[in-house]
């Protein structure tokens, strides 16, 4: 099985464009050599910041995604501005979203990739510990929630359906592997 692309890329232009995300229509040779198109959504790089006590609790955000129509709980998450590296957006988001800083930071795993069918978004998920308060900022779109549970809670939130963001789900569980097998 061969790993090379077999879509070849004939033209490519923009459709929209947001603050957000942007979508491209491309015009290709699909696998099967017919004629096509693609929509690829292009947004920013997420982040996900598990905020972890040391007795392993861990912060979730509550919050409306407009998107989806549903309250939402997740961990810490955003994506970077332009020019921002992914770490430096994490500790901007834990602090505007949940009134925190961190002292240790450590990478939760490798590049996510998510809704890789039509998006070229790329996520990082990063453990924040060492926590202390700081004033909130939330965004102007944001109205939230805080709130602190056992990581096992968020864990089984998780595997029945309470949490259903991506990032979330992916953070949590990786957490989970990470303090199993490191502490």
């Amino acid at each position: 099985m061969s790993t090379e692309n077999p879509w070849k890329t004939l033209s490519s232009s923009r459709v929209y464009t947001n603050p957000w995300m942007s979508v491209r229509e491309d015009k290709v040779i699909r696998p099967d050599g017919q004629d096509g198109i693609y929509g690829v959504i292009e947004t920013r790089v997420a982040t996900g910041v598990v905020a972890l006590t040391p007795e392993r609790e861990i912060y979730l955000v509550g919050q409306y995604r407009y998107p989806t129509e549903v309250y939402s709980w997740e961990i810490i998450q955003g994506g970077a501005d332009e020019n921002e590296d992914r770490l430096s957006a994490c500790k901007r988001e834990l602090q505007e979203e949940a009134g925190l800083v961190a002292e240790t930071w450590t990478p939760i795993g490798g590049e996510i990739h998510l809704s890789n069918c039509i998006s070229s978004e790329r996520g990082y998920v990063y453990a924040a510990e060492g926590l202390s308060n700081t004033e909130a900022s939330p965004d102007g779109t944001e109205v939230l929630d805080l709130k602190k549970v056992r990581l096992s809670e968020a864990v089984r939130m998780a595997a029945c359906g309470e949490i259903v963001d991506a990032v979330s789900i992916i953070g949590i569980l990786l957490t989970e592997k990470w303090l199993g097998g490191s502490r």
